[in-house]
C-alpha cells in the first residue's frame, strides 16, 4: 500500500493580493521544472497543511498549494466579504498567470473537487487532468444530507452535540440557524457555534474514529474559518445553480479524470461520485473499500498517490 511522500519544505512562498481586501497565501515545493499541480483544499474554509505536499512525487511535480479566501494563512481570516465561488475561480486564474503556468493538473477533495470541476468547466484549456476525491456536487440534497437529515441517522450521538447550540424551534433549517450565529456580533456565540459545526464534520470524516483529526477541526482558528465560510457558502447554495456541475459536465469529457471515493463516506455519500461518473463515463472511478471521507485514511491515500504517480508518467 502506498503512503505519503516524505515531508518537504516550500522553495518559494507568495502573498498575492486578489482584491483590496483579500491576500492569498500561495506556496511552491518539489521540482520547479516539474509538472504543475494545484492542490485545491476542501471546506470551503479548510486551508492547507504541510502534509498536503506529500501526495506528490517531489521529483516529478511542481507542487502548488494555496489557501482560499478567508482561511489558512490567507488574510483576513474567516472573512466573508467578496468571498464567493466565482471569486475563488478567478483567484485560481490569477495564481496560474502570476506563476507562469500554461496548464496544470488539479487535485481536489470534497469542496476541492467541487471547485476543481467548476474551474475546469470555465477554463478547460488550462487543465491537463483532474484527480478528484470525496465528490461534493453541492446540490441542495447534498447539503441537506449532512446538515439536516441523512448523516444524522448514522451518527445520532454526534448529531445531538451538533444540534445542541440551536434552539429546538430553529432546527428545521440548521444551516440558516448556524449562519445566524456564526455571523453574530457576539464572539462567544460565534466560537461556540463554530466549534460545534466543525467538530461534527471532523467526527464524521473517517470510518475509524480519529481523535487527531477531530482535534484539528476543533482548533478555534480552524473551526472559525471552516464553520463561517461553509455556512456562508451553503446558505447561498454554493453560489452556483442547482446541478450546475452535472449540467456542464460535457465541457470536460475530454479531460483525463480520476475519481476516488470511500465506500462509507458519510460526509459526501458515494452516490455523488457515481452520478458524476455517469456524466463523465471516460473517467476512472475507484470505489475504496474500508474508507470514509478523509484523504488521510490509508486506503484513500494509497489510491490518491497511485493516481498522482500515474499522471506523472502520462504527463511527462
Amino acid at each position: 500500500m502506498r503512503t505519503l511522500y516524505p515531508d518537504i519544505h516550500p522553495y518559494k512562498e507568495h502573498h498575492i493580493n486578489v482584491s483590496d481586501q483579500h491576500t492569498l497565501y500561495v506556496e511552491e515545493s518539489g521540482n520547479a521544472e516539474g509538472i504543475p499541480v494545484l492542490f485545491v483544499h476542501g471546506g470551503p474554509g479548510g486551508g492547507t497543511s504541510s502534509a498536503h505536499r506529500c501526495f506528490f512525487n517531489p521529483e516529478k511535480y511542481r507542487i502548488i498549494l494555496f489557501d482560499q479566501r478567508g482561511c489558512g494563512r490567507s488574510i483576513p481570516h474567516a472573512d466573508l466579504a467578496h468571498n464567493t465561488t466565482e471569486h475563488l475561480i478567478a483567484d485560481m486564474e490569477t495564481i496560474r498567470t502570476q506563476l507562469g503556468v500554461d496548464e496544470w493538473l488539479l487535485f481536489g477533495g470534497s469542496w476541492g473537487s467541487t471547485l476543481s470541476l467548476l474551474y475546469a468547466q470555465q477554463h478547460p484549456s488550462r487543465v491537463c487532468g483532474l484527480i478528484l476525491r470525496g465528490i461534493f456536487l453541492c446540490r441542495q440534497q447534498d447539503i441537506r444530507w449532512f446538515y439536516q437529515q441523512g448523516a444524522s441517522a448514522i451518527f445520532p450521538d454526534y448529531w445531538q452535540a451538533f444540534t445542541q447550540p440551536i434552539p429546538a424551534a430553529e432546527r428545521g433549517d440548521l444551516v440558516h440557524a448556524y449562519h445566524k450565529r456564526l455571523t453574530s456580533a457576539n464572539e462567544l456565540e460565534r466560537m461556540s457555534a463554530a466549534k460545534a459545526w466543525s467538530t461534527w464534520e471532523g467526527r464524521c470524516s473517517t470510518l475509524v474514529p480519529n481523535n487527531h483529526l477531530v482535534d484539528h477541526y476543533a482548533d478555534p482558528h480552524t473551526a472559525l474559518s471552516i464553520a463561517r465560510i461553509e455556512a456562508h457558502y451553503f446558505v447561498n447554495h454554493g453560489f452556483i445553480h442547482e446541478n450546475q456541475i452535472l449540467d456542464n459536465a460535457h465541457k470536460i469529457t475530454h479531460i483525463n479524470t480520476t475519481i476516488i471515493h470511500g465506500r462509507y463516506d458519510m460526509v459526501c455519500p458515494i452516490e455523488q461520485a457515481y452520478t458524476l461518473h455517469k456524466a463523465l463515463p471516460e473517467a476512472e472511478l475507484h470505489i475504496v473499500r474500508e474508507a470514509g471521507h478523509s484523504a488521510f485514511e490509508a486506503a484513500i491515500t494509497d489510491n490518491l498517490i497511485r493516481a498522482t504517480d500515474e499522471f506523472a508518467r502520462s504527463l511527462a
